[in-house]
């Protein structure tokens, strides 16, 4: 396997346009029967992928990489079974493409359709995570996309093989190989140079931390399908039922919290607090959750630490979490709203007034009544897969599946009107 800063991004992305035309006509059985031959192909191959990632394993402990950021990067062959299983799932849902939102007739007789088309060329920007490649690519595929990956450096080789059995894969199938490129650059001027390819890639996702979103967005001239980072809260009400709020608490912060939609702040009411604080501090005990709290939350939680401004919009991806004390729903909202990354929100209440105040003033992609916020993921909502969690407002927001990845086109039938 040879990685190399000498790629030729263009050309790339030029291959992937062409094989995205004859992939938009393939009927939606050739695609599922591709998806399942590429699972079938990973599963087999899972070996040459583990080899390649424990290269990228072997390259995080020298660097000192983070034990969470070494859980995203880390596969085995249980996680190839998962991805293998993801397109598979993918494969039974509903083609998104060819439908037809709505029609109508004018009254001179013409005859128009909206029907759903897709995007084109998906270009992915992503970071530590191998399994967006196999997510993305059996998302694009399904709804008729081509799509260009680019990964972070950390992953550059596990990501490499696993697109290389996919390439092996689709050379059986009625999909072009050429539908899913690759850049085999850690140089980061591959990168800005897919920013620039407006006349070829028909949009960027990109998936990662802040400021890998933050860079796409504000260099990119290739429209942007954002998604967002999560610092996601856990509202605790004044009416909140003990057992729902500790189990709802730890399940979203350690169930894996380096994930974007782990719970990052505990916004507590102080009455609750007040009445349940044995409760919550055995609970951090017992999960070794580390404290960083307001004043008020000092007082109440042995071992805690002040908080600063910077801990209110933290991404801790591990077993930290912000806790802040609130008089009541008015307070925490505003706290939310200050602080929150328009991701993931949950308020733990058993009073529906409040629960409904919190769903119709707090903006997010996605808001919780007693539920986890580990439930804003595509597999989890029944989607078989997701390309991302979009935070902004157009196009796409909250987990994007395969309706996500289309656009409509007008279709106009007529027998010679003219105007």
């Amino acid at each position: 396997m040879t990685l190399t800063t000498n790629v030729n991004v263009e050309a790339q992305a030029i291959e992937a346009k062409k094989a995205s035309k004859k992939l938009m006509i393939l009927s939606e059985e050739e695609k599922n029967q591709a998806l399942n031959h590429l699972a079938d192909v990973l599963e087999r191959e899972y070996e040459t992928i583990l080899a390649a990632n424990e290269k990228d394993l072997a390259n995080g402990r020298e660097k000192g990489f983070t034990d969470a950021f070494m859980d995203r990067l880390s596969l085995s062959q249980e996680r190839v079974a998962e991805f293998a299983q993801g397109l598979r799932d993918v494969s039974k849902l509903e083609d998104p493409t060819g439908q037809v939102v709505t029609d109508w007739t004018l009254e001179n007789g013409l005859q128009v359709e909206k029907v759903t088309v897709p995007l084109g060329v998906i270009g992915m920007i992503y970071e530590a995570r191998p399994n967006v490649t196999v997510d993305a690519t059996g998302l694009a595929l399904k709804s008729g996309n081509a799509i260009v990956l680019k990964g972070g450096s950390s992953a550059i080789n596990s990501n490499q093989a696993i697109v290389e059995v996919m390439h092996r894969g689709l050379e059986e199938t009625k999909i072009p190989k050429e539908a899913v490129q690759f850049i085999a650059s850690t140089d980061r001027s591959a990168t800005n140079e897919l920013f620039k390819m407006k006349e070829h890639i028909d949009v960027l996702i990109p998936r990662g931390g802040g400021k890998l979103i933050q860079a796409v967005v504000e260099n990119a001239t290739v429209p942007v399908l954002e998604t967002g980072v999560g610092n996601c809260h856990i509202y605790v009400d004044k009416h909140a039922d003990v057992e729902k709020a500790i189990n709802i608490l730890v399940n979203a912060k350690t169930d894996r919290p380096a994930v974007c939609n782990a719970a990052e702040t505990l916004v507590v009411h102080k009455e609750w607090l007040d009445d349940n604080k044995d409760a919550l501090i055995a609970a951090l005990k017992e999960n070794n959750i580390a404290v960083h709290g307001d004043e008020y939350i000092l007082d109440i939680i042995p071992g805690s630490v002040l908080a600063g401004e910077d801990d209110w919009a933290n991404e801790y991806l591990s077993t930290d979490i912000a806790v802040k004390a609130v008089d009541d729903l008015t307070d925490a909202i505003a706290h939310i709203e200050t602080y929150g990354t328009k991701h993931s929100e949950a308020i733990v209440t058993e009073d529906a007034e409040s629960a409904e105040t919190f769903f119709a003033l707090v903006d997010a992609a996605a808001l919780y009544h007693n539920a986890s916020t580990r439930f804003t993921d595509g597999g989890a909502l029944g989607f078989g897969a997701e390309i991302g969690i979009s935070t902004q407002k157009l196009h796409a927001r909250g987990p994007m599946g395969l309706p996500a990845l289309t656009t409509v086109k007008f279709l106009m039938k007529g027998t010679g009107q003219i105007r």
